[in-house]
């Protein structure tokens, strides 16, 4: 298995967990004293975490590290959900902050 693929991995495992413990970034970035960005850049597979915040996420998901790094922990039919919903989140927050941008710069 590739760096890349074991961050793609990563990633995906984290963002299921948080979402089955009902966290956001947010809150799941104070529970493990790192930042948002850099939890959403772990989740988005681009940086990986050093062993200690690995077990802060674990700890904070109430999971074992090993489980953060299983390729069978989503089953197929709820990625297409879990895509489809990142999808429509990224959507509204971005139609959100052009709303804003554009309220506050005229």
């Amino acid at each position: 298995m590739k760096g890349y693929e074991l961050k793609a991995i990563l990633g995906k495992n984290i963002k299921f967990f948080r979402y089955r413990m009902e966290y956001s970034q947010a809150d799941l970035a104070e529970k493990a004293d790192i930042s948002i960005t850099f939890l959403s850049n772990i989740e988005r597979g681009l940086k990986y975490p050093k062993p200690d915040t690995l077990l802060k996420l674990a700890e904070s998901l109430e999971i074992n590290v090993y489980e953060l790094f299983k390729t069978d922990i989503i089953p197929d039919d709820n990625k297409k959900l879990i895509n489809r919903l990142s999808e429509d989140i990224t959507y509204k927050v971005n139609q959100a902050m052009e709303s804003v941008f554009k309220q506050y710069l005229r």
